[in-house]
């Protein structure tokens, strides 16, 4: 980001539509409170073609469909950007059984097969945020740690759905 326009490519508040939200295990729920803390505190987001930041991001699901409302720094309206759920479906069904499995082998398991889950399951977040970036392509522009903290959101979201 640059020191010139510090402001011009980063979200400054975000929250996520509490309908939507699935309320899932305490890790879940953890890796989604430490995704917006994250996200917060570094991202790279902008609108392709759109006024600049700082942005104010909210992110639903309305009609089997994830919302990004995006305003502008005093919460004026800017742009939604609406994205189908169905590419995101099995990526987010195999992200969750593999976190599920990570979380029991922490318990109990040694750290050999801890770390191949582990492994797997970074291999799956980077495949999400990947989608999630080429199905925004056009739309907003994201580097690859702010994709995957969105990503770890969208998860939150899309479960209920």
């Amino acid at each position: 980001m640059s020191q010139a326009q510090p402001q011009a490519r980063r979200i400054v508040d975000i929250a996520l539509d509490e309908e939507s939200v699935a309320r899932r295990s305490a890790e879940v729920e953890h890796e989604r409170a430490v995704a917006l803390f994250d996200l917060l505190e570094d991202n790279d987001f902008a609108l392709v073609g759109g006024e600049k930041g700082p942005y104010r991001l909210r992110i639903g699901i309305f009609e089997q469909r994830l919302v990004f409302d995006v305003r502008n720094g005093e919460d004026g309206k800017l742009r939604d950007i609406v994205l189908s759920l169905t590419p995101f479906r099995k990526v987010v069904k195999d992200y969750f059984l593999i976190c599920e499995s990570y979380y029991a082998a922490i318990k109990k398991l040694g750290p050999s097969q801890i770390e191949a889950l582990d492994m797997g399951r970074r291999g799956l977040h980077n495949e999400g945020s990947e989608l999630l970036r080429e199905r925004l392509a056009g739309k907003i522009e994201v580097d690859h740690d702010t994709a995957r903290r969105l990503f770890t959101l969208i998860c939150a979201l899309h479960i209920k759905s």
